[in-house]
């Protein structure tokens, strides 16, 4: 049923794509460039690189080779995760490329170009002795309030603790993906949870610090946001990520993350089925 979907939402895309020019909407053009915001704590997706201060990571490295070829540039801003959807409908983002999943719910104002595999993914010090996922029930687990994980942790909860009569996780917020880490560092959680994207990164750089457990309990995408209005522009990106899917482009971009079993085979229009 899920791969049914993918082809029908590439379908769709390729239909509403031979209709239009394939051209930036006038406005962008006349400005010259593309307003884009991200949530810099989120590596290896976007980050400050810690040696020079530079904006890099994935998602910046995938937009900066999008807007050479729609031969404008990209002019960055960063914003708190919570602030990433308000930042699209008030127009001060042309879209939204920054790790953000595509959740149905996010679906009234906008829509998804999926382009990455991910999931929410336990994982814990070293030295726990967590060694499988029910471990944790009873346990306080940590992860980045504004996301969709909390609603995916009481899920898995209920689920897989509870439901097999073990006390629920007890979940504690936090404001970021660097602050769930220090909490899990400072042994205020017990666990953490964070994109499976995430931790191969935030492994390498911090050897033998942290540990997952089990694998990702669910399966879904990032996407690139766009207003549901601003169809000739999400044509337009999607049109040009998929000549990067084709010449090889995108996944070498992946792979220079360590990512490159995240990859897509083809642009999805709102593939997320959650």
């Amino acid at each position: 049923m899920m791969r049914l979907s993918f082809s029908v939402g590439f379908a769709a895309l390729v239909t509403v794509a031979a209709a239009q020019a394939g051209e930036l909407p006038e406005a962008i053009v006349k400005a010259g460039e593309l307003r884009l915001t991200v949530n810099s704590t989120y590596a290896p997706m976007e980050y400050r690189d810690p040696t020079t201060n530079q904006l890099v990571g994935l998602d910046i490295d995938l937009a900066d080779e999008l807007a050479k070829r729609l031969g404008t540039k990209i002019v960055w801003s960063e914003t708190p995760f919570a602030e990433l959807i308000p930042s699209l409908q008030t127009k001060r983002a042309d879209f939204v490329i920054s790790g953000i999943s595509d959740r149905s719910s996010r679906r009234e104002t906008a829509d998804f170009i999926d382009y990455l595999t991910t999931g929410p993914q336990f994982f814990v010090l070293a030295e726990s002795a967590a060694t499988s996922a029910v471990d944790l029930c009873g346990k306080k687990v940590g992860t980045t309030r504004s996301t969709s994980f909390p609603a995916e942790i009481e899920k898995w909860s209920k689920q897989n603790c509870e439901a097999g009569g073990k006390p629920a996780i007890q979940f504690v917020p936090g404001e970021n993906s660097i602050d769930v880490r220090n909490q899990l560092k400072q042994s205020r959680i017990d666990a953490a949870v964070q994109g499976s994207e995430t931790l191969p990164y935030a492994q390498q750089q911090e050897v033998g610090k942290y540990r997952v457990v089990g694998e990702p309990f669910s399966t879904g995408y990032q996407g690139i946001m766009f207003r549901k209005d601003d169809a000739a522009l999400r044509e337009v990106v999607t049109q040009h990520l998929a000549a990067m899917i084709a010449d090889g482009s995108y996944k070498a971009i992946l792979v220079k993350y360590g990512l490159g079993a995240n990859a897509v085979p083809q642009p999805m229009l709102n593939a997320a089925t959650q």
